[in-house]
């Protein structure tokens, strides 16, 4: 009988110790909170949500910020833990057991992408009117930097916000926007002045009921079929200047320092997700058979599969490594590049190998490989391609060629 993906549990993964020497039992206890939401609360939906094209966020964020795991890393004054980066990496990677791209990349924009500049930068007033709700679960964020002409160039934004009396005018439009249809609130990245790309820039908290935003289309997409991922139009919508994250023209400099937090969520969140995929891949070639012997028994599949779950193994050791450099307020751009490249390409590669092994199965929607082929191939070009990491590592490396004036 073929084992559902979506129903068996994995087989007990028996090499485990860079993660009981890395997370403490403070950490462990939060995940088993979050394993225990995933497995009653998600999981079992997750089939339908994928089938409808959309899950309920709000639903899902008001168990997960009861539980206070919208804002393990938030202060305490907005209703979050106040814990270390450490803490979310662990949530991250815990959100990794939802099966499906879909749901965690949406929790993520909420605690990863959304919030931290915010948390980091933001006046008291916008933290209780937009990261306390964020955090208690009761609004739902996204985050507007990317255009149809500027997505892993973040300098080539076109969209304004124009400083006008008390108000910013806002006019242009965003895309691929993560939770758009059901957000509360935007974290928009929006020029605010002329001048220098990279100084001309500001973070405004957007209500997403302003008038003049028109939420144009849902876009149709290869996978993450359950998320909701809009093309937002701004039409004079007016927004008042207090909502204003930090100083003005720092808005590149802050959506920066975001990017590194949300790369390291990004590779954490991959980590269960594979090595899931891996063990349901040798469950189900233990027991297939083909030639009179199981699939497993093949010595190109057993040694393929140990070849993937090392990678994996580096990869997270390579993560953990960039997050107590983080913790301890060294500048871990390069790691967290490398973490960021490290996991899309090996998600390819996890995938696309087990799924072979799957064969015909493989193929079909009935199993979790196929919707990991899918969703997982975004992680290459959301939250900087690969290409971009690349050219971040290489600049750390002084490899870069100088540009002609």
């Amino acid at each position: 009988m073929v084992r559902s993906l979506h129903t068996t549990q994995a087989s007990k993964q028996q090499a485990q110790p860079v993660q009981d020497s890395f997370f403490g039992e403070d950490q462990r206890e939060m995940q088993k909170t979050a394993r225990r939401i995933i497995d009653e609360d998600i999981n079992p939906f997750v089939d339908q949500w994928e089938e409808e094209g959309m899950y309920p966020a709000h639903q899902v964020f008001k168990k997960l910020g009861n539980a206070g795991l919208l804002g393990v890393n938030k202060p305490v004054e907005y209703g979050g833990m106040g814990l270390d980066f450490k803490f979310s990496v662990a949530l991250n990677e815990t959100l990794g057991n939802i099966h499906c791209g879909g749901v965690p990349m949406s929790i993520a924009v909420q605690t990863d992408m959304a919030t931290p500049a915010l948390a980091r930068f933001g006046s008291h007033e916008v933290k209780k009117n937009f990261l306390e709700p964020s955090v208690l679960g009761d609004m739902v964020s996204c985050l507007g930097v990317s255009e149809p002409g500027a997505g892993s160039d973040v300098s080539a934004i076109t969209t304004t916000a124009v400083r006008k009396g008390d108000d910013y005018v806002i006019n242009g439009q965003k895309m691929w926007i993560t939770n758009s249809f059901q957000a509360d609130w935007m974290c928009l990245l929006a020029n605010t002045s002329e001048g220098a790309p990279h100084r001309n820039k500001s973070l405004i908290c957007l209500p997403m009921d302003a008038p003049g935003i028109t939420l144009a289309k849902k876009i149709d997409k290869l996978g993450m079929r359950c998320s909701d991922t809009g093309v937002i139009y701004f039409d004079d919508v007016r927004v008042p200047a207090k909502n204003l994250i930090g100083e003005e023209g720092l808005g590149f400099t802050y959506q920066m320092l975001q990017f590194q937090e949300e790369r390291m969520a990004a590779a954490a969140i991959t980590l269960s997700g594979m090595t899931l995929c891996i063990d349901q891949t040798i469950a189900y070639t233990r027991e297939r058979k083909i030639f009179g012997a199981s699939v497993l028994d093949n010595q190109y599949c057993h040694f393929r599969l140990a070849e993937l779950l090392t990678e994996v193994e580096m990869l997270r050791s390579t993560l953990y490594r960039a997050v107590d450099k983080h913790v301890a307020g060294e500048d871990v751009t390069m790691l967290a590049s490398m973490c960021k490249l490290k996991c899309g390409r090996l998600l390819r590669e996890v995938a696309d190998s087990c799924l072979q092994f799957w064969g015909g199965m493989g193929f079909t929607n009935d199993v979790l490989v196929s919707r990991m082929y899918r969703d997982n191939r975004l992680t290459s070009i959301a939250g900087g391609a690969d290409e971009v990491m690349l050219q971040i590592i290489c600049k750390g490396m002084g490899t870069l060629p100088k540009r002609k004036k």
